[in-house]
């Protein structure tokens, strides 16, 4: 009843013609918008108290909460691990191997095939960045070499989670074993922005995909690939 009655009181204060609702319509929408006066050193200085209390509650939570938590779940090593924006959602039914010297991203998803018969295995090396919005979805293995820079929104899909065929996936079958395939990140490889590998694909030592990209055939060592699908664009020449 009353959210009937609020719904038509807003109803009532943008249609009707009536000075009254237009004067109540006129100051609420000014409240909404209502502002404190802009005193710079005053505000400045609260900007730089609320970042200080920010930070020391983060470095807080990473150190006695999400980094501890998180590497209860993983094997290795994993010294020096450094977790930012909270902690990494990680699947049931997947082994995750971590090295050392990782910076992961709190907004960051490790999933594994919960339909396969042996558990999903994920495996990352040393010196590794895995950034914001990154989701690993391991089918059968995925392994991350040493020095690899996973940028934002990157997308390693080793497993699709559902089957082509539109009866089964209306039925919730899970996906077919020819749909599942692993993924190898060699060592220095770097995947920028926005980049998805398809399942079955290794990419090479030191090659570097350029933003936006979706892998769906290996690639050799040394090169820089784009595109959809990506496609070797030229030789990285060492210096």
């Amino acid at each position: 009843m009353s959210s009937l009655f609020l719904h038509n009181t807003k109803l009532w204060l943008k249609r009707s013609e009536s000075p009254l609702a237009k004067a109540v319509f006129s100051f609420l929408k000014n409240l909404r918008l209502f502002q404190l006066p802009k005193i710079p050193v005053f505000f400045s200085g609260l900007y730089r108290l609320h970042k200080l209390l920010s930070g020391v509650m983060q470095s807080t939570l990473r150190i006695l909460w999400w980094t501890p938590l998180f590497r209860s779940k993983t094997l290795g090593p994993s010294k020096r691990l450094y977790l930012y924006g909270g902690m990494p959602l990680l699947g049931e039914g997947l082994v995750v191997h971590l090295g050392n010297d990782c910076r992961v991203s709190g907004a960051t998803t490790f999933s594994g095939r919960c339909s396969a018969t042996q558990q999903a295995v994920l495996r990352i090396g040393n010196n590794v960045d895995v950034g914001w919005q990154t989701t690993i979805a391991v089918g059968s293995k995925v392994t991350i070499g040493n020095n690899v820079r996973i940028a934002g929104r990157c997308f390693i899909a080793g497993y699709p989670g559902h089957p082509l065929n539109a009866e089964q996936r209306a039925a919730g079958l899970p996906e077919k074993d020819e749909q599942v395939g692993d993924v190898i990140l060699e060592d220095d490889v770097w995947l920028a922005t926005g980049v998805s590998i398809m399942a079955g694909v290794t990419i090479g030592k030191g090659t570097v995909v350029a933003a936006g990209s979706v892998v769906t055939k290996s690639l050799p060592s040394g090169v820089m690939a784009a595109g959809v699908p990506a496609k070797v664009i030229k030789a990285i020449e060492e210096k």
